[in-house]
C-alpha cells in the first residue's frame, strides 16, 4: 500500500518537473507592439472595425494590413494615441465618431430569449432563458452588438452624459520637468 502511494507521487514530482520544464522551454513570446497597441485600444470587442476584436485588429496595425483610423469607439481621441505610440501621421476617423453609450432593455417587452446575451462579447447581459434580461451599466461597452439579435426590439442605447462617476481627462496631463 505504501508502495503504491510513494510510486503515485513520484510520478507526479517527475510529470510536474516535465512540465515546469517544458513551459520554460517552449514559452512563446508574445509581441509587444502589439500588446501595446492592443492597450490603447477601447476593448469594446464589437467589430466595427472590420475585425472580429480589438486584438486581431491591433495584430493588423502592427502587421501593416490596416490602418489606425477604423476604431468607431476609440474616436478620433484613438487615432491620435495610436498614431502617438506608432509615429505615424493621424488620419480623420474613418467613420462617424459616436458619443459614449449603453444599452438598455425595456424589461416589461423583454421575452427572454437570450439571443442578446448571445451576441453580447463582454457578458454584460444577465438572466435566464424565458426571464427578463437586464444589462450591467459597467460592463457594457455601447457596441450595439445586442440590438439586431433581439426579436420584440426591446433594447435600446442611450447616451451616457458626462458626470462625477464616467469624466476623464480629455488631454494627457503634461509633466513639466524643471532643469538644474
Amino acid at each position: 500500500m505504501m508502495t503504491a502511494i510513494l510510486i503515485m507521487a513520484l510520478g507526479a514530482v517527475v510529470l510536474g518537473a516535465t512540465l515546469g520544464w517544458a513551459s520554460i522551454k517552449f514559452k512563446v513570446e508574445g509581441d509587444p507592439l502589439v500588446e501595446k497597441i492592443e492597450s490603447v485600444l477601447p476593448q469594446t470587442q464589437c467589430g466595427q472595425c472590420g475585425y472580429p476584436g480589438c486584438r486581431p485588429y491591433a495584430e493588423a496595425i502592427s502587421s501593416g494590413e490596416a490602418e489606425i483610423n477604423l476604431c468607431p469607439p476609440g474616436g478620433q481621441e484613438g487615432v491620435r494615441k495610436l498614431a502617438d505610440l506608432l509615429g505615424r501621421e493621424v488620419k480623420p476617423l474613418d467613420a462617424e465618431e459616436k458619443p459614449k453609450q449603453v444599452a438598455l432593455i425595456n424589461e416589461q417587452t423583454c421575452i427572454g430569449c437570450t439571443l442578446c446575451i448571445q451576441a453580447c462579447p463582454v457578458d454584460a447581459i444577465v438572466g435566464a432563458a424565458k426571464q427578463m434580461h437586464t444589462i450591467i451599466g459597467a460592463l457594457c461597452t455601447g457596441c450595439e452588438l445586442c440590438i439586431a439579435p433581439c426579436p420584440v426590439e426591446c433594447i435600446h442605447m442611450e447616451v451616457l452624459t458626462e458626470n462625477l462617476e464616467n469624466w476623464k481627462w480629455r488631454y494627457p496631463v503634461v509633466e513639466i520637468k524643471r532643469v538644474a
